[in-house]
């Protein structure tokens, strides 16, 4: 599928990447958003938070949001959807990925870019425990990259899920790492590698037979991160070996979900490989928009509404 015109007009203000970035990461507000939490237990004794906001009448549609590094189903970029889904006669769920509602998960392990297993046992539950027909996807950064892992990966889907809507999204992991560690990244790397470190030091207290605190004091960069724990935790070699068995560029060509990509020439976290052109253009399945503003998760407009929400309702309207 070639790749499509975005049509989204930055305000002035917010032609800026960085602009952009932090205002919708810091000062962006929703309100109006009902969530009710469930908390399902995964096979292997951990467990999960999920918040469900729903639509006025009752739906058999449900949009499943993932949110990214650090985040919950708190965060603006997550509830803006649902909002606007929820007023459109879709319920949503927004996963709080393991460690991510509050409270410390159980086992040493927590959440990763391609922990896709986890987003199966949730979505199983939905299918085992709701009458949804129609189930929509959407992740946002880590959680986008999850959600085009987890339908490129494998040929056996449920039949409900519908549509699949990824916005900036790290395709490429090792490139997006090392577009964080350079100099014009510095503050956003550094405040996540401060949220990394804090949690990591909760959960060495709980695991300290797993964990050493001159490990800890070793990590100094994101990459340092993933090496120490990220990787070691979840089953991978090292770090670079979890950027690429966790990227799912690899898997675009795969995708048989009707699949929108959304990522901004101005997102400084992405490096040129999270444009996947080729994919795109090699899968009719996959609609690639590439707007020059927007930054990283900041597509702002003048109603609140963001463009990338308002184009994920677009999408799955059209199905």
């Amino acid at each position: 599928m070639p790749v499509l015109q975005a049509t989204y007009k930055a305000p002035y203000f917010f032609r800026n990447g960085f602009v952009s970035t932090v205002y919708s990461g810091l000062f962006r507000k929703v309100r109006g958003v009902k969530q009710q939490r469930e908390r399902i237990v995964l096979s292997d004794g951990d467990f999960m938070d999920l918040d469900w906001s729903y639509s006025k009448e009752k739906s058999d549609k449900v949009i499943i949001l993932l949110h990214g590094l650090e985040g919950n189903g708190q965060r603006p970029y997550i509830t803006g959807t649902a909002k606007l889904f929820n007023t459109n006669g879709i319920d949503a769920v927004a996963i709080n990925f393991r460690g991510c509602s509050g409270e410390l998960n159980r086992m040493y392990r927590s959440y990763h870019s391609g922990a896709t297993e986890d987003l199966d046992e949730v979505i199983k539950h939905i299918l085992n425990t709701k009458h949804y027909t129609d189930i929509y996807i959407k992740g946002i950064s880590l959680g986008a990259n999850m959600a085009l892992k987890y339908v490129g990966e494998r040929d056996d889907l449920p039949e409900q899920i519908k549509a699949i809507i990824a916005i900036s999204v790290p395709c490429d992991l090792n490139g997006s790492a090392k577009e964080l560690h350079k100099l014009k990244n510095v503050l956003f790397h550094e405040n996540f590698k401060q949220y990394l470190v804090r949690r990591l030091k909760q959960k060495q207290l709980k695991h300290p037979n797993k964990l050493g605190i001159e490990q800890i004091k070793s990590i100094r960069t994101l990459n340092d991160f993933d090496e120490v724990y990220t990787s070691r935790a979840h089953g991978f070699n090292n770090a670079l070996d979890y950027y690429y068995r966790s990227s799912s560029l690899q898997f675009i060509h795969n995708i048989k979900t009707p699949t929108l990509i959304i990522n901004a020439i101005n997102d400084s976290f992405l490096s040129p490989e999270c444009y996947p052109v080729k994919g795109a253009k090699n899968n009719p399945n996959v609609f690639l928009e590439m707007p020059q503003h927007g930054g990283h998760v900041g597509f702002v407009t003048y109603n609140g509404c963001y463009y990338n929400e308002k184009r994920a309702l677009e999408f799955v309207q059209l199905l």
